[in-house]
């Protein structure tokens, strides 16, 4: 039939046809996602809820219709990759129809698929993947990457600014300043962590899911979402899109960017579903809350510590009393959670080959030869991440041995060493009232800040990798050597030009912030605005308490430096400078004076 039928229209209707129902499935769930918003976001009446329901059934409807005639129409375009989640979207689908029209004849515990707790999710994940078809869509226009990529997180922030406005969103429907709530979903998308309000006073539950939400998308990157879904949902996408997303997830080839893609986004759900098992497990009925709170809470700081976000629902973040005292265990499974975050995507997928490897060559070849699967950037990115914590705990537990951690156990103390050496890079949790640490505690605080974590990661910083290349030029140039090597491999002179330019950007964009906030804020120490900055720039999150009295034309430059620092310098320059392809020839080469 569905043969039968396109023999009978001609392309240049079928195109007509194709693009009509694309607009009407976008403005069905742009009406769809309205009425979620909507729904969550505002109090509503009788009449008011009894047009969203309505929303929603129709939209069910619909939604159920465009997958029957998919399945029958264009069956033929399901490959291998997709027909796994095409049933998954079936059985979905499915249970869904069966508990709204044959309820009495199922299994109580089947009604939960007929609730609108489920139907609700069940359209916005069909929203969901509209959007992300247009934003593919978007992409195959070989858009420029880089800006892609700084317009969709500006996109975002917007989005959960207008969220966080919501009445719902707050505590006894209060009207959050536009100017707070742009800042807030700033340093939630960016993960840095500032913040201007008390998290914990300001927002409601509904609030800080959205905040959770914000956090967990920029972590994960927004192209990396919609793309999974893209992916998976229309079967394949363009080939710049592939290109795009290779290069963002650190893919190495094309036939593993869906494996790739994949465990990353396995890997994230998976360790912050065993941290926020952990958290609940160690603060259980040890801080007054109900089981619900405990669960969201344990979920809530899984996210932030993993993403590196930083945020916190307790009053005072991690050095509100409820948590400082009788809870190391907690502070080790943030700590683990920020370290697994900020190692990076790249060297996740390279410890899936070694694991791979080393069981294929255990169970299936023992005498297989030995293969080096450890790349250059996993041994750089664990060895610079092992002196920075070991280094960072053992320099910050002398210094404030008998200062800032004097009334804490001996077990307390080596704990907050070590947490306090984390989560500078780039979390931005503190377990102590900032103001307190010494003044060479808070300069090696800027340092750890400064460098952040691996590339691609949720951490922010110069990342690690950048500055051991840096300094390996350093110390190259001292020994005279005209070659930069790192574990045995020399480094191609891009790498060097990218390091380095990264370096002096990062000290440039730092001064130049600083320089403004130091006019703008005349009543606030430079010291701490140079703290600020830093941490605003790295996307850390650590505050010497002065977020919340900076300005609002202040909030407006801190937010637009998160913006810069999670983009990335160059990144943002190169989405707005053209490009210019090196000449056919090469000039006369000369040196310049430096010494």
């Amino acid at each position: 039939m569905a043969q039968w039928l396109s023999d009978m229209i001609s392309p240049s209707l079928q195109n007509r046809i194709g693009l009509g129902v694309q607009l009407f499935m976008f403005l069905v769930s742009a009406i769809v996602m309205g009425a979620i918003v909507v729904d969550y976001g505002f109090v509503l009446d009788a009449r008011e809820m009894s047009v969203i329901l309505h929303i929603y059934h129709y939209g069910w409807w619909i939604y159920l219709l465009l997958y029957i005639s998919q399945l029958i129409f264009q069956w033929r375009t399901i490959t291998q990759k997709t027909v796994f989640m095409t049933v998954v979207i079936g059985l979905l689908l499915l249970v869904s129809a069966l508990s709204k029209y044959f309820s009495s004849s199922l299994p109580e515990w089947m009604n939960i698929f007929g609730s609108k707790y489920y139907t609700v999710a069940l359209l916005g994940m069909f929203a969901l993947l509209e959007v992300s078809k247009g934003v593919v869509a978007f992409i195959n226009k070989k858009t420029n990457p880089a800006l892609l990529m700084a317009a969709c997180f500006a996109v975002i922030i917007a989005l959960g600014a207008l969220l966080l406005l919501l009445p719902r969103s707050t505590h006894e429907h209060i009207r959050l300043p536009i100017v707070d709530a742009l800042f807030v979903s700033t340093s939630a998308v960016c993960v840095t962590g500032l913040s201007t309000v008390d998290i914990a006073q300001t927002f409601s539950l509904e609030g800080q899911i959205i905040l959770m939400l914000l956090i967990q998308i920029g972590g994960l990157g927004v192209m990396t979402i919609t793309s999974f879904f893209a992916m998976f949902f229309m079967g394949s996408t363009g080939l710049y899109n592939q290109f795009a997303l290779r290069d963002m997830i650190g893919s190495d080839t094309f036939s593993s960017l869906i494996s790739t893609l994949l465990y990353i986004l396995g890997f994230t759900f998976t360790i912050e579903l065993i941290g926020a098992f952990a958290i609940w497990t160690n603060i259980h009925a040890t801080m007054g809350m109900t089981i619900q709170e405990e669960v969201f809470f344990s979920v809530f700081h899984a996210v932030s510590a993993f993403c590196n976000a930083g945020f916190s629902t307790l009053t005072g973040n991690l050095s509100n009393p409820d948590i400082l005292i009788g809870h190391n265990g907690f502070y080790l499974i943030i700590t683990v959670l920020i370290v697994l975050g900020g190692i990076g995507f790249p060297l996740l997928v390279n410890f899936r080959r070694m694991i791979a490897y080393g069981l294929g060559k255990l169970w299936f070849n023992r005498k297989k030869r030995y293969v080096h699967l450890a790349n250059i950037n996993t041994k750089l990115v664990l060895v610079t991440t092992s002196i920075l914590i070991v280094g960072g705990s053992i320099c910050i537990g002398l210094l404030e041995w008998n200062h800032a951690f004097a009334h804490m156990p001996v077990k307390d103390k080596i704990v907050q060493s070590l947490f306090n050496a984390v989560a500078p890079r780039t979390a931005g949790f503190n377990s102590v009232d900032m103001p307190q640490l010494s003044f060479l505690t808070l300069l090696i605080y800027m340092v750890l800040m400064w460098i952040g974590g691996a590339s691609q990661s949720t951490a922010g910083g110069i990342k690690v990798n950048t500055i051991a290349v840096a300094f390996a030029n350093f110390v190259a140039v001292v020994k005279g050597r005209e070659r930069v090597t790192l574990f045995h491999r020399e480094l191609s002179p891009v790498s060097i030009r990218r390091a380095l330019a990264k370096v002096f950007g990062s000290l440039l964009a730092i001064f130049a912030f600083f320089i403004a906030l130091v006019v703008m804020e005349p009543d606030i120490a430079p010291k701490e605005l140079l703290f600020e900055t830093i941490s605003a720039y790295a996307t850390v999150g650590a505050s010497l308490n002065v977020t919340p009295l900076l300005g609002d034309n202040s909030k407006i430059l801190v937010s637009i430096l998160m913006f810069v620092g999670r983009v990335g310098l160059i990144t943002l320059l190169m989405s707005l400078v053209h490009s210019n392809d090196s000449p056919p020839y090469r000039l006369p080469q000369d040196d310049v004076i430096i010494n």
